[in-house]
């Protein structure tokens, strides 16, 4: 399965955000340990790859 992109600039600049702060706030004990889910957001935007959006055909990336 070869990896390509479709995730679009504003997506991707979301996730790396809402995943730091996810991070953040479970490293500092405010949130519980769901918050790790925040790795998965930076993950996504680091790889400009979303696996669920491939499911359901989504594509965010307009050059793709």
């Amino acid at each position: 399965m070869q990896i390509t992109k479709n995730l679009g600039r504003a997506d991707r600049l979301l996730r790396l955000i809402a995943g730091l702060v996810l991070i953040g706030l479970t490293a500092s004990g405010t949130i519980g340990i769901w918050g790790w889910i925040g790795v998965i957001l930076l993950a996504t935007s680091a790889l400009n790859f979303c696996p669920l959006y491939r499911i359901i055909g989504i594509k965010t990336c307009t050059t793709c």
